[in-house]
């Protein structure tokens, strides 16, 4: 997936279920960070962006995720004519460690931009040591793969990942605690 491509899919979304803001909680909200090209191929593969409604609880957030993969969802119309999809996920979807929100990181610019040029819209893409926080939690391969990819490549801090997995809510600590295991064997200790 490429940046631009991130940037449809924020203005998209916001579109379709009438807000100026969501956030990219997916792989592809590593193209917040990075460009594509300064990226591993590993990186870059998902042709999905999932994207996290901004609501005031889980149960609406939930009603717009399901709103935007309606329409824009995996072999959707849109995803045929665009090559790639917009999956919609409420809160439940990632473990997240804590203050994530404090540092996403801002998308908005002319691509982001609703057809009259304004207002803009705005995609808040995790952090990128947060989203292999929340990759190495889900640890299917091709999580652990994206992980690897930027760790090879020296573009996420492995320190800082290790830090942040001990802070994810009690619920997804089993994951964590395997996910810090999966990174001590980069050398990071426990």
């Amino acid at each position: 997936m490429r940046r631009d491509q991130l940037e449809h899919a924020i203005r998209t979304a916001c579109q379709i279920i009438g807000t100026s803001e969501v956030i990219v909680v997916g792989s592809q909200s590593i193209l917040g960070t990075f460009r594509e090209d300064e990226l591993p191929t590993d990186a870059t593969m998902s042709i999905e962006v999932d994207i996290l409604p901004i609501a005031d609880d889980n149960q609406e957030t939930a009603r717009l995720a399901d709103l935007i993969e309606g329409v824009a969802g995996e072999m959707s119309p849109f995803e045929q004519l665009h090559g790639f999809s917009i999956d919609g996920v409420d809160l439940e979807t990632s473990a997240l460690p804590d203050g994530w929100r404090t540092r996403l990181v801002k998308v908005q610019n002319a691509n982001t931009a609703a057809p009259s040029g304004t207002p803009e819209f705005t995609g808040w893409c995790l952090d990128k040591e947060d989203l292999c926080v929340a990759k190495l939690c889900a640890h299917r391969e091709k999580d652990r793969a994206f992980v690897a990819a930027l760790l090879r490549t020296h573009l996420v801090d492995p320190e800082t990942i290790r830090v942040r997995l001990h802070t994810v809510e009690p619920r997804h600590r089993p994951a964590a605690d395997r996910a810090t295991e999966w990174l001590h064997g980069w050398g990071v200790p426990q």
